[in-house]
């Protein structure tokens, strides 16, 4: 795996923790990457390896998240905008392009659309749909139930790969494994009661709008398992500067880790032919 260098970035969230590979400043065009709900940067880790040859790779934790400092209040999605911005500042970065998944397409949409001019060109992975707050909402519900089990205090429990197989397959990849499944375990145990905060952040994100004013190339990827593929045309129909939107075969939910030698060639790709 290429070599990874880690950075702490003072923000007005506190110090937000990042991932940076690529050679560094003068090494290619940048790129930001952000992470699912309730994870961290650490599951980006064979991306930023895979996009280390064409660009200079960073990936950073949300507040409350990995290795950045914690938050006590509810953050929005344009906050996680805001801290991405923080971090390419940092790092003495322009513009980068974007690309997140799930709640991380959030993000990637919100930068593409109020921060065009830091912004090259956007990646949405599984990028969730939602027509209201209150299907968010609905559609969250059992994460908050059963399927994220906490101890009596609202403390995180770590699951297994049985659990997440047999009780949550559709927020798994199709083929899990244990260095998957510790790095989630990881991610639940260092956000702890916070967890809720991304998930919440995204049920209060007007999706549909923010695709709307998406001003910036775009790439959609979405699995071929995941939630939400089936309803493409609607993405097709909402981004107005969409290049491209592909069905990546044998995928599901945490596309970018299981799928990161097929992706990154895919964004660097676009990366390139959108210049």
């Amino acid at each position: 795996m290429s070599s990874i260098t880690r950075h702490l970035v003072q923000t007005r969230f506190g110090q937000v923790h990042c991932r940076e590979t690529g050679g560094g400043a003068g090494h290619g065009p940048a790129l930001i990457s952000m992470h699912i709900n309730q994870q961290s940067s650490a599951l980006h880790l064979e991306l930023l390896a895979a996009l280390a040859p064409g660009a200079r790779a960073i990936a950073f934790d949300y507040p409350s998240h990995g290795m950045s400092d914690p938050i006590d209040f509810q953050p929005s999605i344009e906050d996680y905008a805001e801290c991405a911005l923080a971090v390419l500042d940092g790092l003495g970065i322009e513009k980068a392009a974007v690309l997140g998944e799930a709640t991380g397409a959030a993000v990637a949409i919100e930068l593409a659309a109020t921060h065009a001019a830091r912004v090259t060109q956007a990646v949405l992975v599984n990028c969730p749909f939602y027509k209201d707050q209150a299907q968010a909402h609905a559609v969250h519900a059992p994460l908050k139930n059963d399927l994220r089990p906490a101890d009596a205090s609202g403390f995180p429990l770590t699951r297994t790969l049985d659990f997440m197989r047999d009780r949550d397959p559709g927020h798994a990849p199709l083929h899990p494994d244990q260095s998957w499944m510790d790095r989630i375990n990881q991610a639940q145990i260092a956000v702890g009661r916070r967890r809720w905060q991304a998930l919440d952040a995204l049920n209060a994100y007007d999706i549909g709008s923010g695709m709307k004013r998406i001003s910036r190339p775009t790439l959609l990827l979405m699995g071929e398992h995941f939630h939400y593929t089936h309803l493409i045309d609607n993405y097709r129909a909402l981004i107005p500067t969409l290049v491209a939107a592909e069905v990546i075969p044998g995928a599901r939910f945490c596309m970018a880790w299981e799928k990161a030698a097929e992706i990154g060639p895919r964004v660097l790709r676009f990366m390139r032919d959108e210049t």
